[in-house]
């Protein structure tokens, strides 16, 4: 199976950790008959972060029943440990974070020689220098706009200096990754990750609490950078 992220060039990833819990599978229907080609996946281990969302057998589960692109954010203390049971159980690309102390370069390699795409993730309070090694490995770059862990938080404005310094550092390079934002963002600030440097958008609470998920897609894949 090859796996390649859309084309697009900017691309809503619904945060399926918004949805209704009980009725996931629901959750990923909606996301389908909005239109997107993306869903997000956030794995919690209740250490790495203060909360537990689903593991490997819930997302084969979903897979089962969508081919949807499926962007595993793996929000774990030991991910390298933990990122081939969710390669088997059918993502498409696993991102990982530069905080905990493993074998970072390691496990990005490992996630790309099994076919899978790697990411790379940063949280509010990281130095943006981190994830600056692992960006010629990656086909995506993942700047949290929120302190992870918990839905419907709001949006940290200044997270967005972080997009725009690994947007530079993507130009100066002539690298392909894309560049997604993760937390709190919706119709009101959307443009302003775009005009920063995003091109990949996880909108959680205001996609699944939207009047008009197909019309809160299009509005999405209109943005356009202004610089």
């Amino acid at each position: 199976m090859t796996h390649s992220l859309p084309k697009d060039p900017i691309l809503l990833a619904p945060s399926l950790l918004a949805a209704n819990q009980s009725a996931l599978r629901e959750g990923v229907e909606f996301a389908q008959t909005s239109g997107v080609q993306c869903l997000h996946l956030d794995i919690m281990d209740g250490h790495f972060v203060p909360n537990i969302s689903f593991g490997p057998d819930v997302v084969q589960s979903l897979r089962e029943n969508s081919d949807l692109f499926f962007d595993v954010h793996l929000m774990l203390s030991n991910p390298n440990k933990h990122h081939e049971s969710f390669i088997r159980a059918g993502a498409d690309l696993i991102t990982i974070h530069v905080e905990p102390e493993y074998p970072i370069e390691e496990t990005i390699n490992a996630i790309k020689e099994s076919g899978v795409l790697a990411g790379i993730a940063i949280n509010p309070e990281t130095d943006v220098d981190a994830v600056m090694p692992y960006l010629k490995m990656v086909d995506l770059a993942l700047v949290m706009t929120v302190h992870p862990g918990f839905g419907g938080q709001k949006f940290i404005a200044s997270c967005l200096d972080k997009v725009r310094t690994i947007k530079e550092k993507q130009l100066e390079l002539g690298l392909g990754f894309r560049i997604e934002v993760d937390g709190g963002v919706n119709l009101e600030n959307a443009k302003m990750c775009v005009d920063a440097g995003a091109d990949t958008l996880v909108c959680g609470t205001s996609f699944y609490q939207s009047e008009d998920s197909i019309a809160f897609h299009k509005q999405i894949l209109g943005l356009k950078n202004s610089d």
